[in-house]
């Protein structure tokens, strides 16, 4: 669900030794952690991303919330239970536009887990149109809400025995931050954690200077990677995060041409200027949440606002104008 990539800012030559770099594949995707130390972690960094895996990956039948889901078990962990507590407050806070039990909507516009869904968006022909119907619309928006949903002395109750949760968009940047808590309890001051452009920073780098990172101007569907640089981000401690809506999309007779962010209220694809979100909040975790929040935001103004309500939350945000792409942050001191 991430549509831009941050990328960290060469460092150069260090100034201080002792500086180690693990990098590997997780989760269909790159990893890349730099942090200031001679031991070596790398078991240590992969068996926190197993477990944050094996808690929260609705993609592996036997995590914890695939099996919640299932309706197998109502029993939760601490790495489940923060991660619901953080979506349940940004949930509220931004009038629910993030919502992660909205996997049934997300199917039946044809971006979920539902091959047959995704078919039908696909493959419009001169017979076929794609359709939405009101009836399949009320089913799937009747599963959704996780405001109606908590957790209770450590079990979680739905708001409907078929409601879902998919916590993917926050699934990387709470990885960032246990990576980051793993090193903290190995006595590691200086770090940067990076899974798929999500990022969470502590210290200093190298230079014994904040962290610089780059965040890429939107390319809509590029066939390689392009890194063209929009704007930079200096950060001692916290997280970065990055939604975007122009990479995954569909386009349709009936509806024109509509992104994978889809509006928990209304059930419709989100008709927004915004392109794309990036957020700086005290842990990677929130970023990841607000960024779609963000995204969520059928206008500019209510997203700003929204931001702008939430404490020690910034954002930059990518709109169009016409042909053409402006930047709207609501803190110029964190943007550069």
């Amino acid at each position: 669900m991430i549509a831009a990539i941050a990328s960290i800012l060469a460092t150069g030559c260090s100034k201080n030794k002792d500086w180690t770099v693990t990098e590997g594949v997780i989760w269909h995707t790159t990893y890349r952690i730099v942090y200031q130390g001679s031991l070596s972690l790398s078991d240590s960094v992969l068996n926190v991303l197993g477990n944050v895996e094996m808690s929260l990956s609705p993609f592996r039948d036997a995590s914890l919330v695939s099996r919640i889901n299932r309706a197998e078990t109502d029993s939760t962990d601490a790495m489940l239970r923060q991660t619901f507590d953080i979506a349940l407050h940004v949930n509220r806070a931004s009038h629910g536009r993030f919502d992660p039990t909205v996997a049934p909507l997300i199917n039946l516009w044809g971006f979920g887990t539902d091959s047959i869904a995704r078919k039908r968006a696909e493959t419009e022909g001169v017979d076929y149109s794609f359709t939405v119907t009101p009836s399949e619309l009320d089913s799937a928006l009747s599963l959704v809400g996780i405001a109606e949903c908590y957790v209770e002395n450590g079990v979680i109750h739905k708001k409907h025995p078929l409601t879902t949760f998919n916590f993917s968009a926050i699934a990387k940047g709470y990885g960032c931050d246990m990576v980051a808590e793993m090193l903290k309890r190995n006595g590691v001051e200086n770090y940067l954690v990076e899974i798929g452009g999500e990022i969470a920073a502590g210290g200093k780098n190298r230079q014994g200077n904040p962290w610089k990172i780059q965040i890429d101007a939107p390319v809509e569907n590029p066939a390689e990677p392009i890194h063209s640089r929009l704007r930079i981000i200096s950060i001692e401690n916290g997280g970065i995060a990055t939604s975007g809506n122009y990479r995954n999309f569909h386009e349709t007779r009936r509806y024109g041409k509509f992104g994978h962010t889809i509006d928990p209220l209304s059930g419709y694809p989100v008709s927004t200027p915004i392109v794309s979100a990036t957020v700086i909040a005290p842990t990677c975790a929130e970023a990841d949440a607000w960024a779609t929040a963000c995204m969520a935001t059928p206008d500019l103004q209510s997203a700003i606002d929204m931001i702008r309500n939430e404490p020690d939350v910034e954002a930059l945000l990518v709109v169009a104008k016409g042909d053409s792409l402006r930047t709207v942050t609501t803190s110029d001191c964190q943007f550069q």
